[in-house]
């Protein structure tokens, strides 16, 4: 069960950290024109409210997952 949950935390880490890369910052004229103009993530304002929801998410299940290691492990 341990093992299984540290692959899952590594996992759910490295997705968080991906996900907070590709969010774009406002004050980036030149990439936000680019992600406008390619409709890579769709409108930026629903794109920015998604990735702020799944990295809300993501954050909770990462807390919940590093309190059950920390409770199996004591």
């Amino acid at each position: 069960m341990l093992n299984m949950l540290d692959i899952v935390a590594t996992l759910l880490n490295i997705c968080l950290i991906i996900i907070i890369f590709v969010q774009i910052p406002q004050e980036n004229v030149g990439l936000s024109s680019f992600t406008t103009k390619t409709n890579l993530l769709g409108s930026p304002s629903s794109a920015q409210r998604f990735l702020n929801i799944l990295i809300g998410v993501g954050v909770l299940i990462y807390f919940e997952i590093a309190f059950q290691l920390n409770w199996f492990n004591s």
